[in-house]
């Protein structure tokens, strides 16, 4: 049977809709049942005391902070390959420095891990997970030099290691090893054995880090628990504590000119030329377009299947920090430079969206000319890189291979996907002993820290909780901000008023912690029972 002829504007507005995004759609409900709420009260405040180690630290406090000066002056950019190997090697020499008996670095098919192991001849072993990589240089924005470890005085905070790594993560890893470094000087070693694990692309997505720990692995796996150092305190010196990172998903679109759609496959033409050839930029655009609804809720059909609800420990810990999160929703909004939750969400609905749900979200678009003035030309190419933030039980391949099929189902099956990195979440459970040891450091301190069971953001913690089933958390006083962006910071004299640690106290809780982290060791089950 012959089909009618469809005219050339009926073809076009099917064109124009099958590339159009979804209709919008409501926010997914994440449903939280569970009426009880985690008190971190509940959990005794440590009370181990090593004034010797603390007068230590004390005494040689000018020589502690130019040790973090002396890290965050060496550049280790890895996107660019500056000064990445030099850092590798500084960190390598200062384990050695501090008695670490084995120490390499660590060849990978990117930039070299570093291995350092130091026994004390305990009966339990700490990993200690660090990155020595930072992030690119804004070109502008910054009050100083980036690499030049200046202190500044910070109105409303006090004075201030202002550098590219101060807060991430240089400044409270380097605080740790001089912790570590008064427990050797004064006591002659720490209370447990200790494996340094580090990367130089953490920044990158660690897309090499498995390669590290696999050479490590048979030694990994009698180790106790993972522990990562970090800055937790915020402008108000209220502490937090989570004890899981969300997975990630990245990867790039490009379109390109190519036989199916047209347009020039070899260069930029000039732009009078969209009269007869096609756009890659608006091929590109127009994929975009399909993997979201016109208010940005993902529109993958399947993208949430795999994803495993809050179950009944992860609410408990939603129900104890939400009066916290609505209390500061206000002052959050304004940091952030925003009026309102994503699509009119509650506080509550937005704080679970953090925690529980994925996201979908280009990072950037990469096409023709964005200078200065005018200059009309067609580019070839166009490129997206975006990333998806994983939760229980998402995977990076199951995401992009949905992803994948949502575009070839729309047409677009010209768009090059390429995957750039992906790890799965992670997750330690708020009773681990290592847990319960941390929050019990806090509390010696005055600090009651809110929990989350994980952070938005992501870290390659899947290579122990996952790979090696081993426990891992992350703590640490002290307050920085400015990660990924200019003027990014580490408080180390705050003012007479704060209640954020300076360097010295932010050293002290290390010293406790490592010790609470023995204590809790040793009355433990064994593993294996």
């Amino acid at each position: 049977m012959r089909l009618p002829r469809r005219s050339p504007l009926s073809c076009l507005l099917s064109a124009l809709l099958l590339a159009a995004p979804a209709a919008a759609a409501p926010p997914p409900k994440i449903v939280i049942t569970e009426t009880a709420a985690f008190d971190a009260t509940s959990v005794p405040a440590y009370t181990g005391d090593y004034a010797d180690v603390y007068a230590y630290l004390d005494a040689h406090s000018a020589q502690n902070l130019a040790q973090l000066q002396r890290w965050v002056r060496q550049p280790s950019i890895s996107a660019q390959n500056k000064g990445v190997k030099e850092m590798a090697e500084l960190l390598r020499a200062d384990l050695q420095g501090l008695g670490f008996r084995d120490t390499a670095l660590v060849p990978t098919s990117g930039h070299p891990g570093v291995y350092g192991y130091y026994d004390a001849g305990a009966e339990h072993t700490l990993v200690v997970y660090m990155m020595y990589d930072v992030q690119p240089i804004e070109p502008t924005g910054w009050k100083v030099d980036a690499f030049k470890g200046e202190l500044v005085d910070e109105p409303g905070l006090g004075k201030v290691l202002m550098a590219r790594g101060a807060t991430n993560q240089k400044g409270p890893q380097r605080a740790f090893l001089n912790a570590l470094e008064a427990m050797i000087k004064v006591r002659g070693k720490p209370p447990v054995n200790l494996i340094v694990l580090a990367e130089g692309e953490e920044e990158l997505g660690s897309p090499h880090y498995p390669e590290v720990v696999a050479k490590y692995e048979a030694q990994l796996r009698k180790a106790d628990g993972v522990f990562f150092p970090m800055n937790t305190q915020g402008r108000d010196g209220q502490a937090s504590m989570f004890l899981g990172v969300k997975g990630i998903l990245y990867f790039e679109l490009e379109a390109r000119g190519n036989d199916k759609t047209g347009g020039s496959q070899k260069s930029e033409v000039h732009g009078s030329m969209a009269a007869t050839l096609d756009s890659p930029t608006w091929r590109l655009v127009q994929a975009l377009s399909t993997l979201t609804t016109a208010d940005g809720e993902i529109a993958v059909p399947g993208y949430r299947d795999a994803i495993r609800p809050p179950n009944a420990e992860e609410q408990r810990l939603y129900n104890g920090l939400i009066g916290k999160r609505e209390q500061d929703a206000a002052k959050t909004l304004q940091v952030l430079g925003a009026s309102r939750w994503k699509n009119g969400r509650s506080v509550r609905e937005a704080v679970a969206s953090e925690l529980f749900d994925t996201t979908l979200n280009i990072d950037g678009l990469v096409a023709g000319y964005t200078g200065e003035g005018v200059k009309t030309i067609l580019p070839h190419r166009a490129v997206a890189k975006v990333d998806s933030r994983l939760v229980p039980n998402q995977t990076p391949e199951q995401a992009l291979a949905l992803i994948r099929k949502q575009l070839d189902a729309q047409g677009f099956d010209d768009i090059e996907v390429r995957q750039l990195s992906g790890y799965p979440p992670a997750q330690t459970s708020v009773d681990a002993p290592l847990s319960r040891a941390a929050l019990g450091t806090y509390r010696k301190y005055g600090l009651t820290p809110t929990i989350a069971p994980r952070i938005a953001g992501s870290a390659p913690y899947y290579v122990f909780t996952q790979t090696l089933g081993l426990p891992m958390i992350s703590g640490g006083l002290g307050h920085g901000s400015g990660a990924h962006a200019p003027n990014e910071y580490m408080v180390v004299q705050p003012q007479a008023d704060s209640k954020i640690a300076s360097l010295a106290q932010a050293e002290r809780f290390y010293v406790d912690l490592l010790y609470a982290l023995s204590d809790a060791l040793k009355q433990a089950p064994a593993k294996g029972k």
